[in-house]
């Protein structure tokens, strides 16, 4: 499931990440690629340790900390610190699959994250650049994705996906990945449809009785289906 989640920035967040990302010390990005992907990886990246990255990546977390729709879409248990990257005079990052497992070192001793879920943060509007766009497979064939400044696109870790050539201007954008409370992308999608139309049928009519009902059926599939 490809799910576009609308404003997990808003205008002046954005405008403040790329103020403070346009004097950014880019990297080669293939430097936090697995030995495949470095082969098809070419952009710029801030280091992880670089305190702007982590400057930032609060930011994003704090953000996605209060989004409704990110916490029913990713169930998240763990998230990656997020990472920024620039694409820009043609770079592209050809076909891959992202590694399974990523240690987070941000608190020391290293904590493995499973990346059940790959996210990307776009934070350049899309009139700022031609090409860049996030092209994901899957059994339905390629999706492409460029979205607006300060929206996200969350899709299974285990896609097929590239990001084409950037041909005019710069795409930066943050990226990370979530391990979820349930590892089933089916049980996510279940609870993610249950869980909007619950939220959906609280908009209409609070007081309705089945609300009841369809919480606990949420919450009992949740207990049943986590990994927690």
């Amino acid at each position: 499931m490809l799910l576009h989640i609308e404003n997990v920035l808003d205008a002046g967040q954005v405008a403040h990440a790329r103020q403070r990302l346009d004097g950014a010390d880019w990297a080669d990005g293939r430097v936090t690629a697995g030995y495949q992907s470095a082969r098809a990886k070419n952009n710029g990246q801030l280091a992880e340790s670089d305190p702007l990255a982590r400057e930032l990546g609060a930011l994003v977390l704090d953000a996605l900390g209060r989004h409704p729709m990110f916490f029913a879409g990713a169930l998240p248990r763990r998230i990656y610190p997020p990472l920024f990257n620039r694409y820009a005079g043609g770079q592209s990052f050809g076909f891959h699959v992202d590694n399974a497992i990523r240690y987070d070192r941000s608190l020391g001793e290293a904590q493995p994250v499973r990346t059940d879920l790959s996210a990307t943060l776009f934070l350049s509007a899309p009139e700022e650049y031609d090409g860049g766009e996030l092209v994901v497979e899957d059994t339905y064939g390629e999706h492409r994705v460029k979205l607006p400044a300060g929206d996200l696109v969350l899709y299974p870790g285990t896609s097929l996906h590239r990001v084409e050539p950037v041909v005019r201007g710069a795409r930066v954008a943050s990226f990370f990945w979530i391990q979820s409370f349930v590892r089933s992308p089916t049980q996510r999608r279940t609870l993610f449809e249950l869980d909007l139309a619950i939220q959906q049928i609280t908009g209409r009519v609070p007081d309705a009785p089945e609300l009841v009902t369809l919480t606990g059926v949420y919450h009992n599939l949740l207990r049943e289906w986590s990994d927690a």
